[in-house]
């Protein structure tokens, strides 16, 4: 699968998590659709965009078990936490739970909204070594009078941890607390069903292991907060009927398009936040495509196989324990080293060894973190092993 792929073959690349990687094949249809669009832009985006997006959105739909109504594009996962903390009616007092394993900048999103308002983000501390069957009763057994939504990952960033998220939705809503679900690296390393989970915001990343282009994400809602999500740009999607004043439709295919209300608002009010390339959108099907085609879910058990057998022989040779049991990792593993400096242990194996791969920390605990994606070899699993045993860590 390397030769499929554009990337430099003289780095070992094992951080397909951080950006993702696109597939050649993937890439040329992502510029295909930017050189018809530059044909003529007027007609390419005011008259086709909205037909278009909407067949790219029903392949998504399709891909991830959801209905096409309630997903709307966004350009990565961080947009999508964006678009419903600054959307959530938060009142002094308020409280907004997390976990102490969330990405950064979700978390710089929550304590920034949160102090906005006068509220809270409290984050529940989920021990390592990660025990599965306590994290929903450790994270709901801190809910309050005052909770206004549980935020979490479905796979950590840091940590690689998948989290029980599906448990979690079904617990949160007996609560009556939603829930918004961060799954920047889950489409594509995970088989989804968005319609079975109902939380009640999920968004993802199809630029990471769905090997989409960069700038490809989505938010999905469940009906009845469609009209409660504002956008961080207000355009034509707010006027009804209008076109945007330069010959612009208003993209939908289906319904009233003076109704601001239920599904129909989701579409227009997200879809058309001014001037912008849609291109990466309308590759998402392409990128499917390629993945059904080679055998995804047999290159997924692969690429764990190969990252947890990396894992345990590292771990061998250093004496250190797992964080996490096998199956709680799918495409990546944290792998704990015997290092405090993260920083410079990641720039010495890029510098010595032209390995691409992110060293994290969590509490005290230093870990390599490995992914594995269709176009990672044997030799070069074994290279960052050889390459942690000379560093000593």
């Amino acid at each position: 699968m390397r030769d499929k792929f554009l990337l430099d073959p003289a780095v070992v690349f094992l951080n397909h998590g951080s950006f993702g990687a696109c597939p050649t094949e993937v890439f040329d249809t992502f510029q295909r659709w930017q050189r018809e669009m530059e044909r003529n832009p007027v007609e390419f985006l005011g008259r086709r965009s909205g037909p278009l997006l909407a067949q790219a959105r029903e392949a998504l739909a399709v891909y991830l078990r959801a209905s096409a109504s309630d997903l709307a594009f966004v350009p990565n996962a961080t947009t999508g936490v964006n678009l419903v903390a600054r959307s959530l009616a938060l009142q002094p007092g308020d409280e907004v739970l997390g976990t102490d394993l969330e990405y950064g900048a979700c978390d710089a999103t929550w304590r920034e909204v949160c102090t906005r308002h006068g509220a809270v983000y409290r984050r529940v501390e989920i021990p390592l070594p990660f025990e599965r069957e306590t994290f929903v009763e450790r994270l709901c057994s801190a809910v309050t009078a005052r909770t206004r939504l549980i935020f979490t990952s479905h796979i950590t960033s840091a940590t690689a941890l998948r989290l029980p998220v599906e448990a979690l939705c079904e617990a949160a809503r007996e609560m009556g607390v939603p829930t918004l679900i961060d799954g920047a690296h889950a489409p594509g390393q995970l088989p989804l069903d968005l319609g079975a989970m109902e939380a009640d915001y999920y968004t993802g990343n199809l630029h990471k292991w769905l090997c989409a282009p960069k700038g490809a994400a989505f938010v999905h809602v469940r009906p009845e907060h469609h009209t409660r999500l504002v956008p961080p740009v207000i355009s034509w999607g707010y006027v009804a009927g209008a076109d945007g004043g330069d010959g612009a439709a208003t993209g939908t295919t289906a319904g009233s398009l003076d109704e601001l209300t239920g599904r129909t608002a989701l579409e227009r009010r997200l879809q058309w936040q001014g001037t912008r390339d849609i291109a990466a959108f309308l590759t998402i099907p392409a990128a499917i495509d390629f993945q059904a085609r080679h055998d995804w879910a047999v290159q997924r058990t692969r690429c764990h196989v190969l990252v947890i057998d990396t894992m345990h022989r590292v771990l061998a040779r250093n004496g250190l324990a797992p964080i996490a049991q096998d199956d709680d990792f799918v495409q990546m593993a944290a792998i704990p080293v015997r290092c405090t400096d993260a920083q410079a242990l990641q720039q010495r194996l890029f510098d010595s060894y032209r390995i691409e791969v992110p060293v994290t920390r969590h509490g005290d605990t230093t870990m390599v973190r490995m992914s594995a994606q269709a176009y990672t070899t044997d030799a070069e699993a074994e290279a960052l092993r050889v390459a942690l045993a000379e560093i000593g860590v």
